[in-house]
């Protein structure tokens, strides 16, 4: 009998933003599997610490900080190869992924190369997204306004088209896209409407309005825009 892979999202940083499910199956666990970027620690690691067991095994997937996609699937490929080991021996594998696996989360690539023979479960986390939302205050819509997600390395013709015809925004992945994002909102009259946030939820959390943001951000950043009165009053 084959094991069961996992994919557990583990929340925003704040490790009792966990859900009583992924702690228990992390503390269950026999093999954790994790991603990591260019050989720094694993974010999702850190936060799922002090819920893995000492004996555990742990499967690291070293993935490279390059624009180039292959080097990264070729990451992807032996972390499915050494999981794939594991689920052949019968023990199950829990796969720790920051935010929610099927929310911009690294578990996906491994679900799309090992769902088809092996089963798989995927437990929700809470998301950056919503988590930034409750850090600034900002309800992220409200009766019929749309909520939009934009990718921050967009072009910026794209980033202008998508926030002009959105209600209420969440740019995401903004780090080194900072300057471009935040020229693109002054650009629509929309500044003074957007709110940044890096590191939610962590001891080290900075929440700026967008004119006051540092000039350069880092990964774990975003910016909120609701446009417009306040709708849920």
């Amino acid at each position: 009998m084959t094991g069961t892979l996992y994919g557990v999202g583990v929340g925003p940083g704040d490790p009792e933003l966990m859900t009583l499910k992924a702690d228990r199956l992390i503390r269950a666990a026999k093999v954790i599997a994790y991603p990591t970027l260019a050989g720094a620690q694993s974010f999702a690691r850190s936060i799922a610490a002090g819920s893995i067991s000492e004996g555990a095994t742990e499967i690291v997937m070293d993935v490279p900080m390059t624009v180039a996609r292959q080097p990264a699937q070729d990451a992807y490929d032996a972390g499915a190869a050494q999981i794939e080991d594991a689920l052949r021996s019968g023990l199950d594998v829990v796969c720790l992924c920051e935010g929610d696996p099927f929310f911009y989360g690294s578990f996906m690539y491994l679900y799309a190369r090992l769902s088809g023979e092996f089963t798989c479960q995927v437990v929700p986390g809470v998301t950056s997204m919503t988590a930034s939302a409750a850090m600034t205050g900002m309800p992220l819509a409200a009766r019929n306004e749309v909520l939009t997600v934009i990718p921050g390395p967009l072009e910026e013709a794209a980033l202008e088209a998508r926030i002009a015809e959105s209600d209420s925004l969440v740019i995401m992945k903004v780090g080194r896209h900072l300057s471009k994002i935040r020229a693109v909102i002054e650009s629509l009259g929309l500044v003074d409407q957007a709110t940044y946030i890096e590191r939610a939820t962590l001891s080290a959390q900075v929440t700026l309005p967008l004119a006051q943001a540092p000039e350069k951000a880092p990964y774990f950043s975003m910016i909120l825009i609701t446009k417009g009165a306040d709708p849920w009053l």
